[in-house]
């Protein structure tokens, strides 16, 4: 399964690459992962439906902490639903293939989302974990978002997939709250766990049952939203933005079957809670209702599926839910009939609007006659939809009936509200019959005052996919008795009402169910032929509840809301900003201090007696603070708060620290380097303090916020009950890390979970500084320094008459002083010979300085962030000493790819312990001698290091060009009235 499931995401990220060597065609490619894993799951059929042999499952260890692992199982709910993820979705990848013309824009990235989509289904059904069942939700959710509104430049479908996005994604909250409470009531957030713990838990009273009833209801939340029923059933239809195999995968097959699938797997075990009956019955079949008299009403025959669509998920939800053998019999037949119809019917929407370039019922005609072949596919699968014999839709159909007329009968609900619900059901199956009609008609009939619709001729490549499906649903009406073997496992898990059972048959004989067949295709036909009188009707009807409607105004609600809140508070004041901040920090930090019963006076710990220098340090940080805050220059006030940071670092260093004193001293100065360079494009003043009537109350703010912070330092320095948890580091970073760095080893072993999340970071705060700075894709290199006039970058004057700037000028020029690669390009007046020559000299020092303090971090002081720290510092000495073409030259890798590659690293270390059946981010210790270096002890861990290394220098890099070579070009461009250099070609040359 972990083989299935990682070949879907692999290929799909390897996808744009097939798109651009192989075109279209790609999609054959694709479609073979998940018709290669569809034959797979056909050969697992034995395992999952033996008795005696083991369904196939995997575990591995993720977070035990939180009962979190990579959980999967294939039981014979799963093996259902994955016939349809995977085999459906080979189907339409294939489809894709032809459907899509060659000069089509982001074919790679559609192919990519819809081929991670299957991955994702498919790990949906088989996770056997909550929490790892809730990842993949959300995960399918996010890629509809993408495939929703694949045409971009169109609103309505950039509009159709956040509506999409934000409908699921709350059910998808509620969702995981309500697993969270089931989870936390079973003890376990194993899915078979929980089940096999339900009469337990439905035995509880009191809180724990009610715990557990709101739990399942919040799920059935998630279930309700992500299968399109009332009241959130407006997004499907507006879902048809996306491109037609798009809506007959994730529509018809997999997205709206991930909330039936939900409601399937927790109807054995909480099919009784309190809220479960009343939810699926009522939104069931008012979803069933009002989605089939929407359907009518439909002249688009995407829209009219999209709506029937609507309409029978509410049916499957219905009975699905229903909580009986005979209903889960039912239940998962029309699922697999359901499948198999409508997506042959969405595919064959898409050849008509590929081949006539519309799909409005009042403009087609004639159809059928131009496309017999079409006209038969797409008859087959509405014939199923509609319920007439010998297809899959009538046998599921008259399945259904039969277990409803049983409950009504002999279930617990009592009859009256049994046959209400039967009366119900057939009035949605009378429209559906309808709109199904409707479809044909609408589709392929020739209109008597429609002009014929000129037709393209339809290949049996692009038709094969939904011919294949047609073919299943005469197969599955013709031989249902196989169904029935497949679903018979789980069906089983329920209570039955009907003393005979239930059995999926094409003929049961003459039955109560047959009858209501007849009424259904009898009322259906009567009321498709009064098909303008309804349209009449239909239109004089108001909508009691527009729900849609009522979806957008509370989106136009929570904007205006937004607006009020962020007028009130984004005022553009930093001393409002502040003060907020600091006084809820003030009064927060206060009242616990006042409201907790701690005796915490007796352990006050000030400063070490034996160690004056803290109180040097302390002072020196106290008077930088002051400094900075009186400063009138922004140079003045950036170096003063450098002072404290620096004095921070003295402190650091006293107390032993030397790991933290090194990176603490590193960042000031790099941080230093970054102001500097930004504080070129500001005035050299800063603006005039005026006093005005908040002096006061900013000091009062400073000095309560200050001594406040001093207080919870000497608390929380004094209250300590128990002993610190760093005595136990040093052991465990030697044993469990193999080094004797425990800052280091903490970093890239114990928490090497936090630091890929900071270096992630890392690299996203380094992609927004270059986005507030380049107009152009910051992933270009400048162009080499042999492209440019020598002393043309910075040139201020053109008089030559200085006796400094002609000495500078035959040093610019001399081709045995190349101190630096690209120094020549600075004007003459703008280069210093002593700081070029000093730079010659450490530079390549510095750098092997940098891969010391990389390589000796695990032992000794030092690492990867301390190491890219240096590496950074030297760079910058080159960028400062020979301008942005001396950057240029001494990195030629641009700063994304440096970044990306560190990241990259620094996952590969995480994921390759799992393929050698370890743990995430597991260390190795590879221990081996060398001849000269003799016994050497390898941590694989280090590779991790390397990877912060390059994230760390990529990060300078990043900020070097911004902040430094970007505003150096643009001085330039005010400078020289022109640009030199535009999209890294050399436009103009001065000699």
């Amino acid at each position: 399964m972990l083989l299935v499931l990682c070949a879907h995401f692999i290929v799909a990220i390897f996808a744009p690459i097939l798109f651009a060597r192989m075109g279209r065609s790609a999609f054959y490619f694709l479609a073979a992962v998940p018709g290669i894993s569809f034959i797979w799951l056909i050969s697992q059929y034995n395992n999952v439906f033996s008795a005696t042999l083991p369904s196939p499952s995997l575990e591995i260890p993720w977070v035990p902490v939180l009962d979190l692992d990579l959980s999967f199982r294939m039981d014979q709910l799963s093996w259902l639903l994955c016939l349809l993820v995977l085999g459906v979705g080979a189907l339409v990848l294939a489809y894709c293939a032809r459907y899509f013309k060659t000069d089509d824009a982001g074919l790679g990235g559609f192919g990519a989302q819809l081929l991670a989509f299957a991955g994702a289904m498919f790990g949906l059904v088989t996770a056997d974990n909550l929490i790892l069942l809730f990842v993949f939700w959300e995960l399918t959710t996010v890629l509809s978002y993408l495939l929703i509104g694949y045409a971009r430049t169109r609103i309505a479908a950039r509009r159709a997939a956040l509506q999409a996005l934000i409908v699921t994604t709350f059910g998808g909250l509620a969702m995981l709250v309500g697993l969270i409470m089931v989870g936390e009531s079973a003890g376990t957030y194993s899915i078979s766990g929980v089940l096999a713990k339900a009469p337990e838990l439905m035995a509880a009273v009191g809180g724990p049952r009610v715990v557990l009833d709101i739990g399942i209801a919040l799920m059935l939340v998630g279930a309700v939203t992500k299968s399109a029923l009332l009241p959130f059933h407006f997004w499907l239809p507006g879902a048809m933005a996306a491109p037609t195999p798009v809506s007959a995968y994730l529509h018809a097959a997999a997205m709206v079957k991930a909330g039936i699938y939900l409601i399937a797997r927790l109807a054995p075990g909480f099919s009784d809670t309190e809220y479960w009956q009343v939810m699926i019955v009522v939104l069931g079949l008012g979803t069933m209702l009002l989605g089939g008299w929407r359907a009518l009403r439909q002249f688009d025959l995407k829209l009219i599926l999209a709506y029937g669509t609507v309409s029978q998920l509410g049916f499957i939800t219905l009975v699905v839910g229903l909580g009986s053998q005979e209903a889960a019999m039912a239940g998962m037949a029309m699922v697999l009939a359901h499948g198999l119809f409508k997506a042959s019917l969405f595919l064959v929407v898409g050849i008509i609007d590929h081949q006539s370039g519309t799909r409005d019922i009042r403009v087609l005609s004639g159809v059928f006659k131009s496309a017999p072949k079409l006209g038969i596919v797409a008859l087959v699968g509405a014939a199923s939809m509609a319920g007439l014999p010998p297809l899959a839709g009538f046998v599921a159909k008259e399945g259904i009936f039969q277990a409803f007329i049983a409950s009504a009968t002999y279930g617990p609900a009592g009859p009256v509200i049994g046959w209400l619900v039967v009366a119900g059901i057939v009035l949605g199956s009378v429209l559906t019959f309808a709109y199904s009609a409707r479809f044909m008609w609408g589709g392929f009939a020739k209109k008597s005052k429609g002009m014929a619709t000129v037709f393209k001729p339809v290949g049996w490549l692009f038709l094969a996919a939904p011919a294949l499906l047609a073919v299943l649903t005469v197969a599955y009406g013709l031989f249902p008795a196989i169904v029935e073997g497949w679903i018979k496992p789980y069906s089983e898990q329920f209570p039955g009402y009907d003393p005979h059972g239930l059995h999926l048959q094409l003929w049961h004989g003459f039955t109560p169910a047959l009858g209501l067949s007849a009424i259904v295709i009898a009322a259906g036909l009567g009321l498709f032929l009064m098909r303008g009188k309804l349209e009449a009707l239909q239109a004089k009807v108001p909508a009691v509840i527009d729900f849609e409607r009522a979806y957008r105004q509370s989106i136009v609600v929570l904007d205006r809301v937004a607006i009020w809140i962020t007028g009130r508070t984004q005022r553009g004041s930093l001393f409002f900003y502040l003060a907020v901040i600091l006084t809820t920090a003030i009064a927060s930090m206060l009242a616990v201090l006042l409201l907790t019963d701690q005796d915490w006076t007796e352990n006050i710990y000030l400063v070490d007696a034996g160690s004056p220098f803290q109180m040097i340090a302390g002072a020196v940080i106290v008077i930088g603070a002051i400094a900075a805050a009186r400063a009138s220059k922004r140079f003045m006030a950036v170096l003063m708060v450098s002072v404290t940071g620096y004095g921070i670092a003295l402190i650091f260093a006293l107390q032993g620290a030397p790991d933290l004193a090194l990176t603490q001293m590193l960042v000031e100065t790099i941080v230093l380097v970054a102001f500097v360079l930004a504080m070129r494009s500001l005035p050299p003043s800063l603006l005039e303090r005026k006093a005005g009537s908040h002096r006061g109350v900013r000091l009062i703010i400073a000095v309560a916020f200050g001594a406040i912070m001093v207080v919870v330092a000497i608390v929380t320095m004094g209250s300590r009950i128990h002993d610190p948890v760093s005595l136990s580091m040093p052991e465990l970073a030697y044993v469990g890390g193999g080094g004797l760095n425990v800052v280091n080893v903490t970093l890239v072993d114990i928490r090497a979970w936090d630091t890929f999340g900071e270096i992630s970071v890392l690299a996203m705060a380094a992609t927004g500084v270059a986005s507030l700075i380049f107009i152009r894709s910051h992933g270009r290199k400048l162009p080499r320094a042999e492209t440019v006039a020598t002393g043309s970058i910075g040139k201020m004057s053109a008089d030559g008459s200085q006796p400094t700037i002609q000495m500078a000028k035959r040093f610019a020029t001399s081709a045995s002083n190349p101190w630096l690669v690209a120094g020549r390009t600075l004007a003459p007046e703008r280069r210093s010979i002593i700081i070029e020559v000093v730079t010659r000299l450490v530079f390549h020092s510095i750098i092997i300085i940098s891969i010391y303090l990389l390589l000796a971090g695990h032992n000794g002081t030092g690492g990867g962030f301390a190491g890219g720290l240096v590496a950074g510092l030297a760079l910058t000495i080159r960028y400062l000493a020979g301008g942005r073409f001396e950057l240029a030259e001494a990195t030629r890798i641009s700063a994304g790819t440096m970044l990306g590659l560190g990241l990259a690293l620094a996952a590969m270390t995480g994921l390759m312990p799992l393929f050698l059946g370890g743990e995430v981010f597991q260390s190795a210790i590879i221990a081996f001698d060398l001849p000269i270096f003799g016994h050497v002890k390898f941590v694989t861990s280090t590779l991790f290091d390397i990877g912060v290394y390059l994230v760390v220098v990529g990060l300078v890099v990043d900020v070097l060009r911004s902040l430094g070579s970007e505003i150096d070009r643009h001085e330039e461009v005010g400078m020289e009235g022109t640009e030199l250099f535009e999209d890294d070609e050399p436009l103009e040359v001065v000699r």
